[in-house]
């Protein structure tokens, strides 16, 4: 018996991609409001659009059949 695979669910990738649009959506009401509080809020959407990368890369792909 193998051992149980570490992977990250299914819907990490999707989770991050929507926290980095909130944040970006965020930082442009901080800019149009004059605070200058929207630099964090750029700084969070750029760590999570890596995180949506990343975990969108390491999803594993869908087996192929190769034809014979």
């Amino acid at each position: 018996m193998s051992a149980p695979a570490r992977r990250a669910p299914r819907g990490l990738a999707l989770y991050a991609t929507v926290l980095c649009l909130l944040a970006v959506v965020a930082a442009v009401v901080s800019f149009a409001n004059g605070s200058w509080l929207g630099a964090i809020w750029v700084l969070l959407a750029g760590l999570t659009s890596n995180m949506a990368w990343y975990y969108h890369r390491r999803r594993p792909s869908a087996p192929t059949e190769s034809a014979g």
